[in-house]
């Protein structure tokens, strides 16, 4: 059913309060198709949660959400299952659902906020695993035509944070229904980022009161449980500080510019992407600008990461954006490095 001046407050975890001309949500394909083919509203922008997106102003034209939820399995081996999954899926709820079932791979990116089509355009990650290294195939719908149309991993040229959807010529084009996930049968744990090896091996021998007969989904449970307890001790609750989680990519500069900058900073975290290229933490970068914990106006710097940028009550787009500005500018001058926003603005 299409809404007229809807508020997409709890469509955007900013909490950033702005209207909708109109608003339609769809439980199946049928029902989208069917909403593009009456729809008279120039602008269509398709949303999940709202957890990477900056609204400046209230948007005029259709906003659209996916509440397809269901999970399929399509194919099983001995190794491992492909699962097709609807779009409107809470994702940290995909991967609770797939670990109880000894499905293995999403574990490190347990309690992402966000949706299930959302991690296929913004190729999600975190603890050194991207969505894209599991997903398979994309099914979509044009906005503006309803054509029914899929795309490998492959064409959707996957990069860090990076999608094709998120190109010019793609973004908001088409709205992702349904998304393939290839998953192993085995567990490999990915221990070799962000301390989750030391944290992990601090409770391994403690007594697990899990109650699950493989001791492999117990072991994924208990890597999931420190995921999320991790996350919580350094990223703010939405419902209590408005923010997008991360709002900064990390920069990846040349392995020429790092060696420059360790001379100055030598005790700057980092990690290789290849023999020229090294990825440097923004969070730090920002921390060592000066502005973690700070504030402009009515949006800040997160006290306990300063990769995030909150709303302190009351603050709009543009507030969020002068912020980000100002950190942006000062770790240029400070580092020469440029630091982008992961977040969309609209």
């Amino acid at each position: 059913m299409m809404e007229q001046h809807k508020s997409l407050l709890s469509f955007n975890t900013f909490g950033i309060d702005v209207t909708a001309t109109c608003f339609a949500e769809y439980h199946s394909v049928d029902e989208l198709l069917e909403i593009i083919k009456t729809n008279t509203c120039d602008r269509i922008l398709h949303v999940g949660c709202g957890s990477n997106l900056l609204f400046l102003n209230n948007f005029d034209g259709l906003v659209l959400h996916s509440a397809i939820r269901n999970v399929e399995l399509v194919k099983e081996t001995s190794e491992e299952v492909v699962v097709r999954v609807g779009s409107g899926m809470v994702f940290d709820d995909l991967i609770s659902y797939t670990l109880k079932r000894g499905w293995f791979g999403l574990e490190n990116l347990s309690l992402i906020p966000g949706e299930v089509g959302a991690s296929a355009v913004q190729n999600i990650g975190a603890y050194g695993v991207e969505a894209k290294d599991f997903i398979t195939l994309i099914e979509l719908v044009d906005l503006r035509t309803g054509e029914q149309l899929t795309m490998s991993n492959r064409d959707a040229n996957y990069a860090y944070r990076y999608s094709i959807f998120k190109s010019k010529e793609l973004w908001g084009k088409y709205a992702v229904t349904h998304v393939h996930f290839r998953l192993k049968k085995r567990l490999e744990m990915n221990l070799e980022y962000g301390g989750l090896k030391s944290a992990y091996e601090g409770v391994v021998s403690n007594a697990s009161n899990l109650d699950f007969s493989d001791q492999t989904i117990e072991q994924a449970m208990r890597l999931r449980q420190i995921i999320i307890e991790m996350r919580n001790n350094k990223l703010p609750d939405p419902k209590v500080l408005g923010n997008a989680g991360s709002f900064f990519m990390n920069p990846i500069i040349t392995r020429k510019q790092f060696d420059d900058l360790l001379v100055q900073y030598p005790s700057m975290p980092h990690y290789p992407v290849d023999e020229d290229h090294i990825k440097v933490p923004a969070g730090w970068l920002i921390e060592q600008s000066g502005w973690k914990g700070k504030n402009l106006g009515r949006a800040g710097v997160y006290a306990k990461q300063a990769l995030v940028l909150v709303n302190l009550g009351g603050a709009n787009g543009t507030d969020i954006v002068a912020l980000s500005d100002a950190v942006r500018r000062d770790v240029k001058s400070k580092f020469g490095v440029d630091i982008h926003p992961e977040v969309n603005f609209i």
